[in-house]
């Protein structure tokens, strides 16, 4: 199981991980199991783990040393059997000069490592990578496209990904989405890729990225119909997460536009 430590807020973070009991707070109904401790037995991924705050950090730390937790409210020690798989984007050992992530969960973590190069250092796996996003969201989205047209193909390999893969997916995904066709055109991708500009770009404000996560958020919710629970699926984060970026983005559910 998976789940991004930078889409929830401190609390509901160590809601989703350790669960809670009947009544631990306003509105919980019944007991919930955490995705501790539905994963006993198996792997749980901690995605973007510096992104976790630090009393949620000590939850952890004492988890992986005693290999036991209390839900939310409860009182009872749960032991489980599970692997514990860790990534970020952040320099973790800068994290913790800075103060913003225990040293001590730091080496627990840190049992095997594995350094991966940015993107933009990876010559070929960046078509391998673009190819594969290309037909994953073709399928998904019922889409005709099959290949990369041979002149988008350098710039592709030639802009420096800052966000690396995760930047690289999101624009083969909005491509898919916005276009049709059988092949990726340079017209299908954004401009900082292309170096297109518009007759108008000198008169008209560059959008943010909160307002290009909105409308990405707004157009995949579009397609599914409103579905929230598909919506997060598609954009590989949970259903309370989207909720949490529709609120933090101010995004109006039935217009699908940011309010002010």
């Amino acid at each position: 199981m998976e789940v991004n430590c930078s889409s929830f807020q401190e609390s509901l973070l160590e809601n989703e991980l350790f669960g809670h009991e009947k009544g631990a707070f306003t509105d919980a109904n019944e007991t919930k199991k955490g995705l501790v401790e539905l994963c006993d037995g198996g792997t749980l991924f901690l995605d973007e783990v510096a992104d976790m705050s630090l009393p949620t950090q000590a939850k952890l730390l004492r988890f992986i040393d005693y290999r036991s937790f209390k839900r939310v409210g409860g009182a009872q020690d749960i032991a489980v059997d599970i692997r514990i798989v860790a990534a970020t984007n952040k320099n973790l050992e800068e994290e913790v000069r800075a103060g913003r992530f225990r040293s001590d969960l730091y080496f627990r973590l840190k049992v095997v490592s594995i350094h991966l190069p940015p993107l933009h250092d990876r010559g070929d796996d960046i078509l391998l990578l673009a190819r594969h996003f290309l037909l994953e969201f073709s399928r998904q989205f019922k889409k005709d496209f099959k290949e990369i047209a041979a002149e988008a193909r350098p710039l592709l390999t030639s802009y420096r990904w800052p966000g690396n893969v995760r930047e690289l997916r999101n624009v083969l995904e909005r491509a898919v989405l916005l276009e049709d066709g059988t092949e990726l055109e340079v017209d299908h991708l954004p401009r900082e890729l292309s170096g297109r500009r518009l007759a108008s770009d000198h008169d008209i404000a560059s959008p943010t990225l909160a307002q290009i996560e909105a409308d990405h958020i707004a157009e995949v919710l579009r397609l599914t119909g409103g579905n929230k629970s598909r919506a997060a699926r598609i954009l590989g984060i949970s259903r309370q997460g989207l909720i949490e970026k529709l609120r933090r983005l101010r995004v109006d559910e039935r217009s699908g536009r940011q309010v002010s």
